[in-house]
């Protein structure tokens, strides 16, 4: 996979691309990553990207002669490199919000390209250039840097080779019917009282996955119960829940089940 991004400041992305899990990721050839100056696309001394909003108001905008320059050159030069025109995203809180399946979606694009915003927004006619538009959640950050560089991690945890351990990605919050991912412990087994539960030493692996299952159920109904809408409870789950859960366990996951039918 590529990955691109355009920035007004696209030297904040190194440390963190070229780093950990990504950083290995990009030398073993799984993806390719490239930063872009908007400011390349500017034709006046000042480098100028923004201007005041029509109609006054706080803050300003970012223009849409660069940003449409820009764009059209990357996809250009995608082209003449023989591959494909990489999918574009922007980032606005007027959009779909991302996710887990989001992620499994631009998994399987060839090429990604990011368009950071900054400012008070941009020129409305920019979004034109967006094969679609994200969202991190309910609330502003100073640019889309940051929201690109969280995609992009969700994204390359998923591409084969990235983990070292295919399974991983497989195994984590969210992968697994949508729930969280269940509670987990390492050494010691008894840290100043706080024991790990007797199952996880048992070394039987087929009841321990009976209770991390049972356990992320118990789980998202008590800390995302909203995750439960599209839970499909099988035949599997409601005998582990009987099995592995308090009543007091059993009843929270039913109300957060009723709960989530009814929004």
């Amino acid at each position: 996979m590529r990955i691109q991004a355009l920035s007004v400041i696209p030297e904040v992305f190194a440390p963190y691309m070229d780093a950990s899990i990504l950083g290995r990721a990009q030398k073993a050839d799984v993806f390719s990553f490239e930063a872009f100056d908007l400011r390349e696309w500017t034709h006046d001394k000042h480098r100028t990207v923004d201007d005041a909003p029509f109609g006054g108001g706080p803050g300003m905008l970012m223009r849409p002669e660069p940003l449409f320059e820009s764009v059209q050159a990357i996809q250009a030069k995608n082209i003449e490199a023989h591959t494909a025109p990489a999918h574009v995203i922007f980032f606005t809180p007027a959009a779909p919000r991302f996710d887990q399946q989001k992620a499994q979606e631009l998994a399987q694009k060839e090429a990604l390209l990011f368009v950071c915003g900054r400012y008070e927004g941009m020129d409305e006619r920019a979004f034109s250039l967006a094969d679609e538009c994200l969202s991190l959640g309910d609330f502003v950050l100073t640019g889309g840097e940051l929201a690109a560089m969280a995609v992009s991690d969700a994204v390359v945890r998923l591409l084969p080779g990235a983990l070292g351990n295919e399974e991983g990605a497989s195994d984590e919050s969210f992968s697994v019917a949508g729930l969280l991912e269940y509670e987990q412990y390492t050494r010691p087994a008894d840290f100043l009282g706080q024991k790990v539960p007797e199952i996880l030493l048992s070394g039987d692996h087929k009841k321990v996955a009976a209770w991390r299952l049972a356990n992320a159920i118990k789980r998202t109904a008590k800390l995302r119960p909203d995750l439960l809408h599209a839970l499909q409870l099988t035949e599997e789950m409601r005998a582990l829940m009987n099995s592995e859960l308090t009543e007091a366990e059993k009843n929270q996951v039913e109300r957060a089940l009723n709960d989530a039918e009814k929004n």
